[in-house]
């Protein structure tokens, strides 16, 4: 059953019809749907070229969040062969809001680093919905020290919210692992690539996210704080999010004109849920290039590229 977002009701509404249709000609053979059907699924793709050419940055919002939208599971399971997870931070517990471990990708081995979701109400538990506590980062950390040494590629899939904000992750020290993780990723001599798939939100994503390339999703969002976080602080009216969403410059767009990213992949029509396999596969393309690029690059030279690329941003502002 296909989840749609409120703005787009004419799509479903179409979809719908289209549905009748079919189970109207199933139910009885002599008649013939067969033009009608046609005719509204082309009328369906107008309305979502119409739709989507046009979207807002609280749409994008909404594309980024659709709970049909490939996890990072889904990315595992197709980009990387022999993936094999590493649990345990080694000072507390496991922490499923991240996953981590060692694969091979297109035949090279890599670390592999990722925030998962969860796509049903017992899995977004196990996972605590994308939201990592400090034993998350810790994890990361311990993967990227590994990587390290023994010369392996990170690739980081970044979807969350942001880091869990509870007493106990505090208690924990989230702040601080949050600062680790981050400042690990800028210290590996090993080329790190990063793509936002979903939700880039704070810190919770940037510490996985510091990396020699960074990608963007066409229709994920990045940024310091939720629109809904941000309007709750600036105008202590979360239902305001809307206009928040405008102001932050949180698309993939924006960040590619600020120069906070690297490059935008294309979603299929209708967003990433409606074609997971194309977008799987544009990504991977999109991860192999930039490791080929950076393949002839010392340890010393990807470390120094990446912590100059990061204190370049916003300088010509």
């Amino acid at each position: 059953m296909h989840n749609y977002l409120d703005f787009e009701k004419p799509i479903s509404d179409l979809e719908g019809k289209i549905i009748e249709l079919k189970k109207l000609a199933t139910e009885d053979e002599s008649i013939d749907t067969t033009d009608e059907i046609g005719r509204l699924e082309v009328r369906v793709r107008e309305a979502i070229v119409e739709i989507y050419s046009k979207l807002n940055p609280w749409q994008k919002t909404q594309v980024a969040r659709h709970p049909q939208r490939p996890h990072f599971v889904d990315y595992a399971r197709t980009l990387f062969q022999e993936f094999t997870p590493l649990a345990g931070d080694r000072k507390f517990s496991e922490d499923a809001a991240i996953q981590a471990g060692l694969a091979r990708f297109r035949g090279q081995p890599v670390a592999v680093i990722g925030q998962e979701k969860g796509n049903d109400t017992k899995t977004r538990l196990k996972h605590n919905f994308g939201s990592p506590r400090p034993e998350g980062y810790r994890k990361a950390i311990r993967i990227l020290e590994m990587a390290d040494r023994f010369g392996l590629p990170v690739i980081s899939l970044v979807d969350t919210a942001g880091a869990y904000p509870g007493v106990g992750a505090e208690e924990r020290g989230q702040a601080e692992a949050i600062a680790r993780s981050t400042e690990m990723c800028l210290g590996v001599k090993v080329p790190l690539v990063s793509v936002v798939i979903g939700e880039g939100g704070s810190g919770g994503a940037i510490a996985i996210a510091t990396g020699n390339k960074v990608y963007m999703l066409e229709h994920s969002i990045y940024s310091v704080i939720s629109p809904e976080g941000a309007a709750s602080i600036l105008w202590r009216d979360s239902t305001r999010a809307r206009e928040a969403a405008t102001n932050m410059k949180i698309t993939a767009e924006d960040l590619k004109s600020l120069g906070v990213i690297d490059g935008i992949i294309s979603e299929p029509l209708g967003g990433a849920h409606r074609d997971p396999d194309s977008v799987i596969a544009a990504t991977g393309d999109m991860i192999a290039n930039a490791l080929g690029e950076m393949a002839s690059r010392s340890g010393e030279q990807l470390r120094n590229e990446r912590r100059q690329k990061f204190l370049n941003i916003g300088r010509n502002l």
